[in-house]
């Protein structure tokens, strides 16, 4: 079957464009010119940009006897217009993987007469048909939290990555695809082959010894999940060792400790990066030992005296389980902030200390230095702060009443060994209400009030207090209740708005709003988050402890409990938050005809996550966003602002 990209409906393969929503089947749009590429290119024919999906494809002798056909009959093999079979000819000529001829294979590969593995990129030109494995995986994860995979006719490394992929680490790279012939097992997976070096940034002056201690303590948690299905190996290869976006630590592959634990390669007195630090002696912690005295002689950059002293004990066998190796990186870590802050100015604590190591799933949660988990923390700092909105009449209405505005002041400062970035940004959406000539004047006039508030009272590079912020969210409201008055205005011809009002200093981020506009926040590492709570009815009775379900059955579950005009400032009462940007975010504000009927919800992960890559087009995104919209709701104005925010440590070692 196919899953259209948009609405991720199920169509037939013979499909062309999706039955439910329309989207084109045969064809994506190229990120960078946004030209109709066919899915089965590598890249766009306009502008040359790669933008076909990409694959690294392992291909290995089956060492464990393990049974099985996870494709249909005759799948497996390689074709080439010579060679139908494994093993692999060292030709040219073999131009697929498979022999459906849906991965078309991008390098070159060597004969496995003599060698008992291969890896390539190959090219998905069927992206939009599930796999055989995404099937067994989507029928999984629908039965049971935990899926079986003993059963399941699939090739022994590829259960290695779905038992893995179940535990939710997003170090060990997703699996595509999998099929078994004789004792030859292939396997896909995302293609981590362009993702930095861990070797690289370690070895940069501006990486902070704080940082370098973060990537150690990773190590630790995947050697304890590594270590069950016997995949330490795999963090040995220092080639193998790679960082995603958010600088967190990321294995490009899976290796399987052999018995012998012989060395993937040979290595020499100075390891190269790649090399595998490998023993034919068991494997223990001491090996991650090796590891980053190989990474800090590599990269050229002096231990500091604790990492000594723990890398000697690591070595002399003073330290002996992952438990006391994460004790002692949290004794250092505490000693290395100790002498930070007295080496550096006053660090303003709310404006820039985040936590990085801890054992939780809220990153804003910091756990005590008692706690078992040591508690490291990075100062971070913005990189990059860039917006885009936009308002939409949608399909049914005959004239706009919402209304946004955005003011984004940057100062940027960059030397040879310094970069400075402050940003300042105040992003405001108002969805009106009261009909032509009500509504649109009702956000209107919200939105310049705000902005000249702010102009006058924001002043100082730090965000405004949560009275400052109530008082803009009143004088707002006054301006549009006075006009009521003046106009006599009475009952439903009472104009008003909503509010979602998003203000940024630097890593800093306070929230207000009034009505249902919403504000979302999406991150990698959590997900898509709605961070407002709508003042309706149906939620107003969730708090009061009514049953969801219950308290939306109610005919006036979606009316408004507060809005900005229809009455004076006693009857209103703002939300406001604040909370830190700590890692790579995307914050979206937006009016219901964006966010009704959990479109946002259904679509993040086509629309809004790709956004966090510094090469997506902000405003292309925005269009699509509205465009989705229309599709699927349009019943309403359709208004979004998105702003993208990037971080990065600012403490150097």
């Amino acid at each position: 079957m196919l899953i259209c990209p948009q609405c991720k409906f199920e169509n037939p393969n013979t499909n062309k464009f999706c039955q439910k929503c329309g989207t084109s089947l045969t064809h994506k749009v190229c990120p960078e010119c946004s030209t109709d590429v066919p899915v089965n290119a590598l890249r766009c024919h306009n502008c040359g940009t790669e933008c076909g999906t990409v694959f690294w494809a392992i291909i290995a002798k089956e060492a464990t006897g393990d049974e099985g056909v996870g494709r249909d009959e005759g799948v497996g093999e390689v074709t080439s217009p010579s060679s139908p079979s494994f093993p692999l000819p060292p030709s040219s000529e073999i131009t697929f993987l498979d022999p459906q001829q849906r991965y078309q294979l991008l390098d070159m590969l060597p004969s496995l007469n003599n060698i008992t593995e291969v890896e390539a990129r190959v090219l998905d030109c069927q992206t939009y048909q599930i796999s055989p494995i995404e099937a067994i995986l989507g029928n999984q994860q629908s039965d049971m939290a935990t899926p079986s995979v003993k059963a399941n006719p699939i090739p022994s490394l590829a259960k290695l990555y779905i038992a893995l992929q179940y535990q939710g680490q997003p170090g060990i790279p997703p699996i595509h695809d999998a099929w078994q012939q004789g004792d030859m097992q292939v396997v896909l997976i995302e293609d981590r082959s362009n993702w930095q070096l861990l070797l690289d940034l370690w070895q940069e002056e501006t990486t902070s010894s704080l940082k370098i201690l973060h990537w150690c303590y990773e190590m630790t948690q995947l050697w304890a999940v590594l270590e069950p299905v016997n995949c330490r190996q795999s963090l040995l290869e220092l080639s193998n060792l790679r960082l995603d976006e958010d600088q967190t630590l990321a294995l490009q592959r899976l290796y399987v400790e052999s018995i012998t634990c012989e060395p993937l390669t040979n290595s020499g007195e100075d390891a190269q990066a790649g090399t595998s630090l490998i023993s034919e002696e068991p494997l223990t912690i001491q090996a991650l030992g090796r590891v980053w005295q190989s990474l800090f002689r590599q990269s050229q950059r002096t231990q500091f005296g604790s990492v000594v002293h723990m890398l000697g004990d690591l070595e002399t066998g003073k330290i002996e389980t992952i438990a006391q190796l994460r004790s002692r990186l949290n004794e250092i870590s505490i000693e290395l902030e100790a002498l930070t802050s007295e080496t550096l100015p006053a660090i303003n604590e709310k404006d820039t200390v985040v936590p990085t190591i801890v054992q939780s799933d809220e990153p804003e949660e910091i756990i005590s230095k008692t706690d078992d988990m040591p508690t490291v923390v990075l100062a971070m700092q913005l990189s990059s702060l860039e917006d885009a909105g936009r308002t939409d009449l949608g399909r049914q209405r005959h004239h706009n009443e919402d209304y946004f505005g955005i003011e984004t002041k940057i100062h940027k400062l960059e030397l040879p060994k310094t970069r400075i970035l402050q940003g300042h940004g105040l992003y405001i959406l108002c969805d009106g209400m009261g009909g032509h000539a009500g509504g649109e004047v009702a956000s209107e006039l919200a939105v310049n009030t705000l902005r000249q508030y702010f102009q006058e009272h924001w002043i100082a590079n730090e965000l405004p207090t949560e009275d400052s912020i109530r008082e803009a969210v009143y004088l707002a409201n006054e301006a549009i209740y006075k006009l009521n008055q003046q106009d006599a205005r009475s009952g439903v011809g009472r104009m008003g708005t909503t509010l979602v009002m998003l203000l940024i200093q630097d890593t800093q981020a306070a929230v207000a709003h009034v009505g249902d506009s919403r504000l979302y926040r999406v991150t990698r590492k959590q997900g898509l988050k709605q961070v407002t709570v709508d003042h309706e009815v149906g939620q107003r009775e969730i708090t009061r402890g009514v049953e969801a379900n219950i308290a939306y059955a109610r005919p006036d579950a979606y009316q408004l409990t507060q809005a900005l005009g229809p009455r004076d400032e006693n009857s209103i009462n703002p939300d406001v938050g604040f909370f830190e940007i700590n890692e790579d975010t995307l914050l979206v504000l937006a009016s219901d005809g964006l966010s009704d009927n959990d479109l946002l919800e259904t679509h993040w992960q086509t629309h809004l996550e790709p956004l966090l890559s510094s090469g997506a087009n902000l405003e292309r995104g925005v269009t699509n966003l509205i465009d989705l919209a229309n599709q699927h709701n349009g019943h309403d104005n359709i208004t979004a602002i998105l702003i993208r925010a990037k971080v990065r440590p600012n403490l150097e070692s």
